[in-house]
């Protein structure tokens, strides 16, 4: 019975005595403390704020960066919109165009005149027929005597007075003024209108109908009076404000 109580006080013995020599090398050694002066905590402060202002101008660049490319992206479909607003209104007629293209004259035929005949006049269906006839060979866009002709140009006669989009054709002579897509398409044009057969019929109504040489800036002018659309109605809008 000795000999175990012996054993086990040695045992508890050497573990009060381990504990007590960690104990005191821990208090022996005391934890590393911040050694740096004032000096190196200022400039270590200021390190701190210099890589905080460079953090902030990149934040501010890349906000206006991100700002610049919205307006960009902005100003890009406006002009997208200007674009296709311009397209339209040349489309439309309500543009005043220049570019290759030439003139023909409609004048009266005063050597086959007899006197006491009527003064000559242009028939709407003559003057169709020779519309008819420039668009067939390639004209992109016509004026007749200073009015543009479009898809809702009327020609008719008004008491016996041959009108275009309202505009009385009563004196002469009548120019007719076209715009073409080149050069060549001028050409082609002249050589055609020269021996088309259209000239043929105003002749018969003692008219004479002379065509100019091709120019490199012939100006077409805009239509002027109000377009008006008929049989048209806003789209609908679903409720998420998309077109039907």
């Amino acid at each position: 019975m000795g000999r175990p109580k012996n054993l086990s006080f040695s045992l508890i013995a050497a573990i009060i005595g381990l504990m007590v020599a960690i104990q005191f090398q821990t208090v022996r050694e005391p934890k590393v403390r911040d050694t740096r002066d004032t000096w190196q905590l200022r400039e270590d402060l200021m390190k701190e704020k210099a890589m905080q202002s460079r953090l902030l101008l990149e934040i501010r660049s890349n906000e206006e960066k991100i700002a610049k490319y919205e307006t960009e992206r902005q100003q890009s479909k406006e002009e997208v919109l200007r674009e296709t607003l311009a397209e339209l209104k040349d489309e439309a007629g309500l543009a005043e165009v220049k570019g290759p293209g030439l003139s023909l004259s409609i004048e009266p035929a005063f050597n086959l005149i007899v006197e006491g005949d009527k003064a000559p006049s242009v028939s709407p269906d003559l003057l169709k027929r020779l519309l008819n006839e420039l668009n067939m060979y390639g004209a992109k866009h016509v004026s007749v005597d200073g009015e543009r002709v479009i898809n809702t140009t009327v020609i008719r006669d008004i008491n016996r007075v041959t009108k275009i989009n309202n505009h009385p054709l009563n004196r002469f002579p009548i120019e007719v003024k076209v715009v073409v897509e080149n050069g060549d398409a001028a050409e082609k044009l002249y050589n055609r209108m020269k021996v088309s057969t259209v000239a043929e019929d105003f002749f018969i109504d003692n008219l004479e109908v002379k065509v100019n040489r091709p120019v490199g800036d012939m100006v077409v002018p805009a239509y002027q009076d109000t377009i008006r659309i008929r049989y048209m109605e806003s789209a609908k809008t679903d409720k998420g404000g998309d077109n039907g």
